[in-house]
């Protein structure tokens, strides 16, 4: 029997499969001191320091995808396995990517707006297709690929930067590949960031970048220019963003993600052209539901000697 401690919440029908397969579950543990396994998402750090203060750890659980809230090299260090669930909210947030996309283009968000305040604004709402353009993936992997199929079917033509992708992968998704970022900017009206936060992509889209898009949709429509964000926060250099929208650079921005969350009171809330969700890319009832038996099932097979098919942290097994 393991003990496992659930710092951010967890389905409750995963929390029951892994008390009938014997091991113990804290849904509010005061400290992780003497746990064997914790299951964490995004609100809960794993520092360094929290890492060394638990020292019976064998596994950390990322309930999500990213990891950038866990230090990998710390967990390494002392022998600690990351795993995490890379597939269960991937149609959540392609789903919601594509909702985002939308409601720039149509103007959803400000429509609402100015209905509930008792203004009738049809004229100055006149949209874009999303048809016809181009939208630029910045990291091409389960989630870009999902939203690509759905953009293409619409109409889309799809361009990626991401160095680390096969370009086979890219072929058969008929996606076109570019080796700089710089050129995706330059070729696209619209761009989708699916990307994980690290030094690498940190601040990649900012007042440089944003400066090259094109404006004139691939059909030649002046559609303008949409940044659509639901990855993680710091990619996207916000203050450059508000910035962009106000000088007209951007039409419109969109994000589920943000560099400090919960966000506070960031003027880019306050601007027209940006409409934004609380870090909701896999909040659905569906994909909840497959975290949780997910991470359940790895815990499972990891306490019964197995080992974790989605280990992030691979040098603790050598």
């Amino acid at each position: 029997m393991a003990k496992i401690a659930v710092t951010d919440g967890m389905a409750t029908d995963a929390v029951l499969r892994l008390q009938e397969a014997g091991h113990e579950v804290d849904l509010a543990p005061q400290s992780l001191d003497g746990f064997d396994a914790v299951v964490i998402r995004s609100a809960t750090k794993m520092t360094a320091q929290a890492i060394a203060d638990a020292p019976s750890l064998q596994l950390i659980g990322r309930a999500g995808v990213g990891v950038d809230n866990i230090d990998l090299d710390a967990a390494t260090n002392a022998g600690i396995l990351v795993c995490n669930t890379p597939g269960s909210s991937t149609q959540s947030v392609v789903e919601l990517t594509i909702g985002h996309l939308l409601a720039s283009a149509r103007h959803i968000p400000t429509a609402d707006r100015d209905l509930r305040s008792g203004q009738w604004t049809k004229k100055a709402l006149k949209g874009t297709e999303l048809s016809g353009k181009r939208i630029g993936f910045i990291g091409f992997g389960r989630i870009a690929q999902g939203v690509g199929r759905v953009a293409r079917a619409i109409g889309m033509e799809l361009h990626a930067y991401d160095p680390y992708l096969p370009d086979n992968i890219a072929k058969e998704q008929q996606c076109t590949l570019h080796a700089d970022v710089r050129d995706l900017f330059k070729m696209c009206t619209h761009i989708a960031i699916h990307c994980n936060l690290t030094d690498e992509t940190h601040h990649l889209v900012n007042s440089e970048t944003l400066a090259m898009m094109p404006g004139i949709g691939a059909d030649g429509t002046a559609c303008g220019n949409h940044l659509v964000s639901c990855a993680r926060g710091g990619v996207v250099n916000e203050n450059d963003v508000l910035t962009a929208l106000e000088n007209g650079t951007l039409s419109s921005c969109a994000l589920d993600v943000f560099e400090v969350e919960p966000v506070g009171n960031h003027p880019l809330l306050q601007h027209a052209n940006f409409h934004g969700t609380p870090h909701i890319g896999a909040a659905t009832h569906e994909a909840q539901a497959r975290i949780g038996f997910e991470m359940a099932d790895l815990i499972i097979d990891f306490f019964a000697g197995g080992i974790p098919h989605s280990v992030v942290n691979r040098a603790v097994l050598e």
